[in-house]
């Protein structure tokens, strides 16, 4: 790995953080791996990046929407031809399988593409005047510096889609990803300066806390983009509000799968094991409750147990691997203890809810794959994310129940019902409490062209992944011209 990469890069240059102080990156397959030793930055970084950032945002904001999209353009090109290489990267520092690692990279090309087809529609509308000889139009304006602040669980996809509508837009920005996943950040930020995007317009600092707490004292940043946790969320919001500081936030989920009386148990089960398994459960959207009628649940249980127990778990670049690691041994260790507090709560674990040790496996952060049935409607297994490979499963006594269930938590990111009648799933589409809605298919995923959006708790601001992206990046202005 070059050690350009542990740096952060501002200004077109790569520089350490001002104290020297570093993190040890390590593979959470086997922490043996060091990845290496990436620049632990401060409030000073950060504000000298928004500097570089302030400086360059004049002269990219008059290239204009098609002009930007051309560079934009030249790093996709660049990402089609690294995509091995940032898969393998996404592996070896967050864990997830290989494969996954590739599919995000590949949606993290598709919402690139998606992003540069809007180039030539960032305009207004003409109006009507009042006035004669008066033309009345609107028009949008970048908003400035803005401040993407990523996580650590999709480490190219999520920054991707932060930062191409960002410099699309006119905006200048700087990147601070989850110190857990520095290298992917690195090398898309190198990306988009090799595509052309210029010194300072999009910079790199590289930290935890400190650095994302200057982005949101900076007054200099106009907004900041944030997909995280929601108690780092809702901090935010309340730091920036004495200087009106503009926020768009993807926050936590605890997403239900309903599975009613006439669904296929079939079809549910591989659903749900896709969502809830899927890369170690560490998703926004990733299934954490499975709502069961309970007509059809222990023959639900008996098929779905069946499956989780026999996936393997292992390292990400194993083919034979179905569920990789978590991204640190902290955070399996946090997946185990809401398992333990759950079992205290009356919960019984059907299968899992240990680490996974076997001979010739590293002591990774493993987790063997959990489903706890019995669980208390209020209890914190059903209530609060555990961003692990950990189902709750809830018992329901027909629809109007099974929806009354799922809408029970504060969150709603992702909201998902199996049923064989067009009546129910049109219904409960009206009346699930999330923004991403799926009828007999898996809860994960959207299109790259369909809003990543969630509701209540788990969003505010504008979705991403969507037209309406726009309302975040840019502001609108007016004009009457007389004539």
């Amino acid at each position: 790995m070059a050690e350009r990469y542990l740096l952060n890069l501002v200004d077109g240059d790569w520089c350490p953080a001002e104290s020297g102080q570093t993190r040890v990156n390590e593979n959470p397959a086997d922490p043996a791996d060091r990845i290496g030793e990436f620049t632990e930055s401060g409030g000073v970084d950060t504000d000298r990046a928004v500097d570089a950032a302030a400086r360059a945002f004049p002269a990219w904001h008059a290239l204009g929407p098609v002009a930007r999209a051309e560079r934009l353009a030249a790093a996709s090109e660049l990402l089609g031809r690294r995509a091995e290489l940032f898969a393998r990267a996404i592996t070896r520092e967050q864990g997830k399988l290989l494969r996954e690692a590739r599919a995000e990279v590949q949606r993290a090309r598709s919402v690139l593409d998606f992003t540069l087809g809007q180039a030539r529609t960032l305009g207004g509308v003409t109006a009507p005047a009042e006035e004669e000889r008066v033309f009345a139009c609107t028009f949008r304006r970048p908003l400035g510096v803005v401040g993407l602040i990523s996580p650590w669980n999709f480490p190219l996809a999520i920054p991707m889609w932060k930062v191409a509508p960002a410099l699309l837009s006119g905006c200048t920005a700087v990147l601070k990803p989850s110190p857990l996943t520095p290298l992917t950040a690195a090398l898309l930020t190198e990306l988009f300066h090799e595509a052309g995007v210029g010194d300072g317009v999009l910079n790199l600092v590289q930290g935890d806390a400190a650095a994302g707490q200057a982005l949101v004292d900076n007054p200099a940043v106009r907004g900041v983009s944030f997909t995280g946790s929601l108690a780092v969320g809702t901090a935010i919001q309340t730091g920036g509000a004495a200087r009106l500081l503009r926020t768009q936030l993807e926050l936590g989920g605890k997403n239900a799968v309903v599975v009613l009386d006439d669904a296929d148990l079939d079809r549910a089960v591989d659903a749900v094991v896709q969502g809830a398994f899927g890369q170690a459960g560490q998703r926004c959207s990733a299934t954490s409750r499975a709502v069961v009628d309970v007509r059809v649940r222990d023959e639900f249980l008996d098929r779905l147990v069946r499956r989780v127990t026999a996936l393997r778990v292992g390292p990400g670049d194993d083919p034979e691997s179905q569920v990789g690691p978590l991204v640190s041994a902290a955070r399996a260790e946090a997946a185990l203890d809401a398992v333990a507090a759950a079992r205290r709560a009356g919960g019984t674990v059907l299968c899992g809810g240990g680490p996974e040790r076997r001979p010739g496996l590293p002591e990774g952060a493993y987790v063997r794959p959990t489903v706890v049935r019995d669980v208390a409607r209020d209890s914190a297994l059903a209530q609060e994310e555990v961003f692990g490979p950990v189902l709750a499963v809830l018992d329901a006594d027909g629809f109007d129940d099974a929806v009354e269930v799922a809408n029970s938590v504060r969150y709603g990111m992702s909201g998902t019902v199996f049923t064989a009648s067009q009546s129910r799933a049109f219904e409960a589409v009206e009346r699930l409490e999330a923004g991403m809605l799926h009828v007999n298919r898996p809860g994960t995923g959207a299109y790259a062209h369909l809003p990543h959006v969630g509701t209540k708790a788990s969003q505010f601001g504008p979705p991403e992944c969507s037209p309406q992206v726009w309302d975040f990046y840019t502001e609108w202005r007016s004009a009457c011209i007389g004539y």
